[in-house]
């Protein structure tokens, strides 16, 4: 019996999860990447909350369990178009593929920090964000610009998120465990550093997480601070100038870091405006219904996992990709 064919477009965690789910399953799938490689952000990234594993072994895990699926890269998907009973994607430049059904695995982009000016991000160097920071914590040091060691470092709470300024209203879910996650990681790279983190509303929902946060306060000496960072500016050091207002006590507060990290949500691809798909408010990709079909768009043949649908842990992303994949072959019969 021939397998049928099932496109899957995005080579992230959720992409690479729903491609070994459906070959499981007894689907052909094709994975379609826009980047030159897999991975998705989750390549990028040193260690993970809550059990600090590291980032390297979920990818290694993932394409271990995708050996000898087709995958294409540097391919980006402008529209998919459904046809009785096949979905056909195109891609920027022409190229079409053609599947029996499609799953969108598109995830979601970092929030662009320079449209939060008061911040100082693209302007002032020893200002970076979260996944700056990761990228430090991979390559096996912390450093301001000029090479020196941070001796104290704030970490900034939902920049991008939960912000009607620059329209993203919704909580990008994992952000506060981050910024958890890399203050003790900071304390760990750099004995004796002061790390501060400021924050609206510290959201540790998840299994662990509450621990995690504890920890970091008793064994680590991570300061939590309820407020925001109304301005921030540069000495002549290079040093970063915060004024603060701790809304817990109600007071100002004039600070001087040697780094600010600014914790960036999640924003929804530019690819929710193009596939002819529902959105939501926040921008992603809307499911069929938020309850019972979650992982079926509304219209039939396309299916949705991951963070195309919003902000997600990757533990909830793996578990919605495999559930994509048996929602299909239900769909179809097999």
């Amino acid at each position: 019996m021939t397998q049928e064919k099932i496109l899957v477009i995005g080579g992230g965690i959720a992409g690479l999860q729903a491609a070994a789910a459906l070959r499981d399953e007894g689907f052909e799938p094709l994975i379609i990447e826009k980047e030159s490689s897999t991975g998705g952000h989750v390549s990028r990234w040193d260690r993970l909350f809550p059990t600090q594993k590291q980032a390297r072994e979920v990818i290694e895990e993932l394409t271990a369990a995708t050996a000898g699926i087709e995958s294409v890269t540097d391919r980006e998907i402008v529209s998919l178009t459904p046809e009785a009973d096949r979905v056909t994607a195109t891609t920027t430049t022409g190229e079409r593929f053609t599947g029996r059904a499609a799953v969108v695995a598109t995830g979601f982009d970092l929030f662009d920090a320079r449209l939060k000016e008061e911040y100082g991000y693209g302007l002032y160097e020893n200002v970076i964000t979260s996944a700056e920071l990761e990228a430090m914590f991979r390559a096996g040091r912390v450093t301001m610009k000029n090479g020196d060691t941070p001796k104290r470092v704030a970490i900034l709470h939902c920049v991008g998120s939960r912000d009607e300024k620059v329209g993203q209203n919704h909580c990008s879910k994992v952000c506060c465990i981050t910024g958890i996650k890399q203050a003790i990681e900071l304390t760990e790279a750099i004995p004796g550093v002061q790390v501060m983190n400021f924050y609206m509303d510290l959201r540790a929902f998840g299994n662990g997480y509450e621990e995690l946060y504890r920890r970091s306060q008793i064994e680590n000496g991570v300061t939590y601070i309820r407020g925001r960072i109304s301005e921030a500016g540069e000495t002549h050091e290079k040093r970063i100038q915060l004024k603060v207002e701790d809304t817990l006590v109600g007071r100002p507060l004039r600070l001087t870091v040697d780094l600010l990290v600014l914790l960036v949500g999640m924003r929804a691809p530019q690819c929710c405006g193009s596939f002819g798909l529902p959105t939501q408010a926040n921008g992603f990709f809307a499911p069929r219904d938020p309850y019972t079909g979650n992982v079926q768009s509304t219209v039939p043949g396309i299916y949705l996992a991951g963070t195309a649908t919003g902000p997600k842990t990757i533990g909830e992303t793996v578990n919605e990709a495999v559930a994509v994949a048996r929602r299909i072959r239900m769909d179809l019969g097999k």
